[in-house]
């Protein structure tokens, strides 16, 4: 089978296999990632197409919704050259040579777990200068069983499901009151901050407040506000309709951001770390002047004392807080295969006279990967006293989308001096 066209190839997993649509293409350029190597040769939409050093290796992760026996297929870009490699799923490893201009390289029959399940891909040796051009993993399974995993490249979705699903939880507040002030403190266990992470714990409906996780030495505290014009790209966005920064803090930048909507940004670079309590506070309030008044404060616990990190006014918008939320997001899709998780407790919601509302309900939602379920690993709710949410590393069971759950209301409110706040 080694030399078969595509054609060819798939045409035998049709006839060979007891039901005929049960052959499944699962392209890597979606649910692959590189996992291990001292060179960067990431996936691409096109799949794995950079492999020249043999200490890279890649999975390639799906979803079983009960047991089976199947049988794996490469489908492999033709090559010049000779190259050996390993594949390897749970305990059981099975090498393959891959031939010039072959198509397909066929992995042989496994058994596979409910849940899911990961194909590692090892470089053993090579004569040309790639190990292989790799493109989908098929799977043909003995008895008809539901797969997921990112079936199409559609509005980007390789690009997003690659970065995992991003989750969130909106909180639950009185009706018909105003309110100006959201506290909530937030906490990220250890070992559960790889990079890409963006741990938010205070939006509203126009921008959000947290933490990220920059790169492998930086760290940052970050609030945005959307613009009130929608666009991906900041540089249209008309002089009234732009975002100004009214005041911010010391060593704090601003600018405009882009890509996923437009406004202005702020961020401080700050160390950070997991393990470690941190407590967030910000108001939303109109100035009577058809514009709104967006202001974030972080508490330091070392330098015990509020930090201001931004105040931010927005034109054509008369509001005061709305839709207070927290969510949990990766946004570099070279780390979707790595976990994260994030820990929410004493959320206050402080209205215009200055009285201070405990809440003690969310309702989990997710992304559009999440509610396609292309993506599984995802999950959020209660957790004893406190809300959490959790996303990568290909985990199972998942939280239900929609679902509300609770807590005990919170008891002690905040201590903070607004009069003092910088």
């Amino acid at each position: 089978m080694g030399f078969l066209s595509p054609f060819i190839f798939r045409l035998f997993l049709l006839l060979s296999s007891p039901d005929p649509s049960a052959a499944i293409s699962i392209p890597l350029g979606g649910n692959a990632y590189q996992t291990a190597g001292n060179m960067l040769e990431p996936v691409s939409p096109q799949g794995i197409s950079s492999w020249s050093h043999i200490d890279s290796e890649y999975a390639v992760y799906f979803y079983l919704e009960k047991a089976a026996r199947v049988s794996l297929a490469l489908t492999v870009q033709p090559q010049q050259a000779t190259a050996t490699l390993s594949a390897r799923v749970g305990a059981k490893e099975h090498e393959f040579t891959l031939r010039p201009g072959q198509h397909t390289a066929a992995l042989g029959s496994w058994d596979l777990e409910q849940g899911y399940q990961s194909l590692q891909l090892m470089a053993v040796d090579r004569e040309g200068s790639h190990y292989g051009h790799f493109t989908d993993l098929v799977i043909t399974p003995e008895e008809g069983v539901n797969l997921h995993y990112v079936k199409d490249n559609e509005a980007n979705r390789f690009y997003w499901g690659r970065r995992g699903p991003s989750v969130h939880l909106r909180y639950e507040i009185p009706e018909n009151r105003s309110f100006k002030w959201f506290y909530n403190e937030m906490t990220v266990p250890e070992g559960q901050d790889p990079i890409g992470s963006y741990f938010m714990a205070n939006g509203f409906g126009q921008g959000y407040f947290g933490i990220q996780v920059n790169s492998p030495t930086e760290r940052r505290i970050l609030f945005s506000v959307w613009s009130p014009y929608q666009t991906d790209n900041p540089n249209e966005i008309p002089e009234d309709e732009r975002i100004r920064m009214i005041r911010k803090g010391i060593d704090v930048y601003t600018g405009e951001f882009g890509n996923e909507g437009s406004g202005g940004q702020s961020y401080l670079r700050y160390p950070w770390k997991a393990g470690v309590t941190y407590r967030f506070l910000n108001s939303v309030e109109p100035d009577g002047k058809g514009n709104t008044i967006y202001t974030a404060y972080f508490y330091d616990p070392e330098m015990e004392e509020w930090l201001l990190i931004a105040s931010f006014s927005r034109p054509k918008t008369d509001t005061w807080y709305s839709r207070p939320h927290s969510f949990l997001e990766n946004f570099n899709p070279l780390y979707g295969h790595v976990g994260r998780k994030v820990l929410y407790e004493n959320q206050w919601i402080g209205d215009e006279h200055g009285n201070w509302h405990p809440i003690g309900t969310a309702t989990f939602t997710g992304d559009d990967i999440a509610r396609r379920a292309y993506r599984l690993d995802f999950a959020g709710g209660a957790e004893g006293q406190r809300f959490f949410l959790q996303n990568g590393g290909f985990f199972h069971p998942h939280t239900e989308i929609g679902t509300a759950h609770t807590i005990p209301l919170p008891l002690k409110e905040p201590q903070v001096s607004m009069e003092a706040l910088p």
